[in-house]
């Protein structure tokens, strides 16, 4: 008897469908499986074969051959487990086929029958809306998938419970809608505050520029001087994840498996901070079955490196495809796949080897081949890439003492969230400042006179790139946003160049 489920594979963080097909037929007894299984789908017929048989059923003795449709993508992942059960319950009589018709099965099955989660719930369920199918899951995954409004979600917590579900016996209750408003910008409290930074008014201005227009940022001072504590007040001045940014966010955290138990949703925007040593598959993504790295992880969030020229040159090189495309893609031999990658880069990095370059405090011993060195780590075309380059030094200790707390990041969030009202309303498509190209960005960035003539001497001075030529238009146009002015003025063009040439990387080299 041939019976055929249906269930989902991922392709990146897209669900795409698989068909489970079941044949119980005549000869010696044997269970094999084909459609290009992988090492955990193969080990799938003896996690089945157990829960079936602590479940009250028993295979029977004859040849049964599984088939996973398309027979060219490959499978990964225990999410197979449940609808090979099914499909073997079906093939067995246990169980009708009609039952199975127009449902997608996806779960890990325990030895003993639980249902276990798996991740890619939400992109499942994102399918199975969209092909008006009811989804059943895990338990735990039950919260996750019923994100996805108008969809049904079955969450059982055995597989007997399932069958009993399925032919009426004790009917289960769809999971509720899960109340995502709770989730978002929930946990805000974990970023650090920009009140706690004393001094660095020429740093904090650069982070709320930063902030407003989606900019990309590097920082070089002394260590102490604050660079990792305002990197990581950054998230706590970017605006709240809409819902459709919040359910991006939390395929890729589902799809990589990194979803907090208990948390269907991520509902802030992730900070991501890889150690130096993480290496180019950790930090792109990769894998035999590829999976997604920080750059995705980030997604709508940040991205920071601190000690940036610690990490390994070949390392740095691979962010220069999604600092500009805002994806990645992985080609592997068996497939090809692409992760959402649109984040921004918050990069830190001490003035010299010893890092007392230029402090007034300490003497700096390194001889100047050591230091030209050090900055030789960063590429050109990588620096090329970062709209602003800041300075930050330290801050006198008599100060500290005296200065009172700054301005909070709530007051910051709010002009932060106005310039990017004022983005989206004018640039249309949800483009921010950092994404404008070609005729949309001459469209909103034309100067004057004056304006042309300091950006003239400017790139001629320094020689700017073209690529920085564009990013100056483009952080030029956010300092205007910020002001409330409609066309981009002297004076926010020249504070664009001082944030570019501020950090010692002038140009890109």
């Amino acid at each position: 008897m041939l019976a055929r489920i249906n269930t989902v594979a991922l392709e990146g963080v897209t669900a795409r469908p698989v068909e489970v097909e079941v044949d119980l037929s005549r000869g010696l007894p044997s269970l094999n499986m084909v459609g290009l299984p992988e090492g955990a789908v193969k080990e799938a017929k003896d996690r089945v074969r157990a829960a079936l048989g602590n479940s009250g059923y028993r295979i029977p003795p004859r040849r049964v051959t599984i088939n996973l449709a398309p027979a060219n993508l490959p499978k990964a992942g225990s999410g197979y487990d449940l609808p090979m059960a099914l499909g073997l319950l079906a093939a067995m009589g246990s169980l009708s086929p009609e039952v199975l018709e127009n449902r997608i099965f996806l779960g890990e099955l325990a030895l003993d029958g639980r249902i276990k989660p798996v991740p890619g719930a939400l992109p499942a369920a994102l399918y199975a809306r969209k092909r008006e199918m009811e989804l059943i899951v895990s338990g735990e995954n039950g919260p996750e998938a019923a994100l996805t409004p108008d969809l049904s979600v079955i969450a059982p917590k055995t597989l007997l419970d399932l069958v009993q579900h399925l032919v009426g016996d004790t009917p289960l209750e769809s999971v509720p809608t899960t109340n995502w408003q709770g989730w978002l910008d929930a946990e805000t409290a974990l970023f650090r505050d920009l009140s706690e930074v004393k001094g660095q008014e020429f740093a904090k201005r650069a982070l709320e520029v930063v902030a407003a227009g989606a900019h990309n940022l590097i920082m070089s001072g002394p260590p102490g001087s604050g660079k990792t504590l305002l990197a990581r007040c950054l998230p706590g001045i970017l605006p709240t994840l809409s819902l459709d940014e919040a359910l991006e966010v939390t395929a890729i955290h589902s799809v990589a498996g990194k979803l907090p138990q208990g948390q269907p949703l991520v509902g802030i925007r992730p900070f991501r901070a890889p150690h130096h040593t993480a290496s180019r598959v950790a930090l792109i993504g990769g894998g035999g079955v590829p999976r997604p790295g920080e750059v995705s992880l980030a997604h709508r969030g940040v991205l920071f490196l601190d000690e940036i020229p610690e990490f390994g040159r070949n390392t740095l090189e691979v962010l220069r495809e999604p600092l500009e495309a805002g994806e990645v893609t992985i080609s592997r031999a068996a497939r090809t796949t692409a992760f959402p990658a649109d984040f921004q880069l918050i990069a830190a990095c001490n003035p010299c080897p010893c890092g007392h370059r230029g402090d007034p405090y300490r003497e700096c011993r390194c001889h100047p081949g050591r230091v030209e060195n050090y900055r030789a780590k960063l590429s050109g075309p990588l620096l090329d890439r970062i709209d602003l380059h800041v300075e930050v030094p330290p801050v006198p200790h008599e100060k500290l003492v005296a200065m009172a707390d700054g301005e909070a990041s709530s007051r910051v969030r709010e002009r932060v969230s106005q310039a990017r009202e004022k983005q989206l309303r004018r640039n249309g498509q949800g483009m921010l400042n950092a994404g404008l190209i070609g005729e949309a960005l001459d469209r909103v960035t034309q100067l004057d006179e004056a304006g042309r003539s300091l950006l003239l001497n400017a790139g001629r001075k320094l020689g700017f790139s073209a690529r920085t030529h564009h990013r100056l238009l483009k952080v030029a146009r956010t300092i205007a946003d910020l002001a409330g002015a409609e066309k981009i003025e002297v004076d926010h063009l020249a504070e664009a160049v001082q944030f570019r040439v501020s950090g010692g990387f002038a140009g890109g080299d």
